[in-house]
């Protein structure tokens, strides 16, 4: 118990009234950073073994042929437990989010936990090292403390998650933005003879210089179409990864165009005049909001002037005047 009490003695002359948790703390983490590989371990599975030492012979042999250039990270398959959710729902909704924001490759959900994972743990540890040098010696609340020590930890693993949202967000607006001008391109297309296939390898080539988030995902539907995959299939798809209510429609206006029958060349020249109308709406929406956003600008900085360039001369002469009549008053009152 003596050694205990010296050691407690140490911690708190050295580290202030908190050292011994800090203390704590310090070493949790340590241990938490020295058994996370070997929880992280996974045995290799011979299946994996045998298809890797058919691809090194293969690739001796020069027989091997890359079908597909976004493979998975074979560093990361023995993290996937820990660096994927494992439940199916959560983790179709992660990867869906990653798709809207433009990250499709098939460690796009492993590096996002791994960028919180890391970037947590990097915020953790500067926030020790701010407290421990900057804020230990004023002696500080519980609160204070940890809002210091998990405070950065806290913002470094949330960073991800804010950065894809914003990213999300981002890519939604570029595509509605440009969905009305590819519609028109798409109606000029099928209107000059060209079936809905080329005419969306045309829009993809054509809007890839003004809006490269909307150019980007008719070229999957491009290559997703040459590959074989059903229309309807596909179309759902881009509705998927697009996120916007414009294309939604679109694709619902397609689908059932091909069902019945109908022409689509019809479909669209209404539903692009549909869209014409609409974005001439969202600008003259924004247009009247102007004026609401520059009334308080407008209080601001005009007000405060204009209230000086007519008060102000007033005040002045009332100034002069009761300066000039203060005196005169304390002479009346002497005589």
């Amino acid at each position: 118990m003596e050694f205990l009490d010296q050691i407690n003695a140490m911690l708190t002359d050295t580290l202030g009234p908190f050292g011994p948790l800090l203390a704590v703390g310090i070493l949790g983490l340590f241990m938490i950073l020295l058994t996370l590989p070997m929880l992280l371990s996974k045995k290799a599975d011979p299946l994996d073994k045998l298809k890797k030492n058919k691809q090194q012979a293969e690739a001796v042999g020069g027989k091997s042929d890359k079908l597909r250039t976004n493979q998975r990270n074979e560093k990361l398959d023995k993290y996937a437990s820990f660096l994927e959710p494992q439940d199916e729902k959560g983790l179709s909704d992660i990867q869906l989010k990653l798709t809207q924001a433009g990250y499709r490759g098939r460690d796009a959900v492993r590096y996002f936990h791994l960028a919180q994972f890391v970037l947590g743990i990097v915020g953790l540890i500067a926030g020790v090292a701010y407290y421990l040098l900057f804020m230990a010696e004023s002696n500080p609340t519980t609160q204070d403390t940890l809002m210091y020590i998990l405070g950065p930890g806290g913002v470094g693993y949330m960073m991800p998650k804010y950065w894809v949202t914003k990213r999300v967000q981002k890519r939604q607006e570029e595509i509605e933005a440009g969905f009305p001008d590819a519609l028109d391109m798409m109606l000029v297309c099928v209107e000059a003879g060209q079936s809905m296939d080329q005419s969306i390898v045309r829009i993809s080539t054509e809007l890839r210089a003004s809006y490269p988030a909307l150019a980007e995902e008719f070229e999957i539907v491009a290559y997703q179409m040459k590959a074989g995959k059903e229309k309807s299939q596909v179309l759902n798809d881009l509705s998927e990864r697009a996120g916007v209510q414009d294309v939604s429609s679109f694709v619902t206006v397609l689908v059932q165009s091909a069902t019945f029958g109908t022409s689509i060349a019809d479909a669209l020249r209404v539903y692009a005049s549909e869209m014409r109308d609409k974005r001439v709406m969202k600008a003259e929406e924004a247009a009247n909001k102007l004026p609401t956003k520059m009334t308080l600008a407008t209080m601001m900085f005009t007000v405060p002037p204009l209230l000086i360039i007519l008060v102000g001369p007033s005040v002045m002469g009332i100034t002069k005047m009761s300066n000039m009549t203060g005196p005169q008053s304390a002479d009346s009152a002497k005589q």
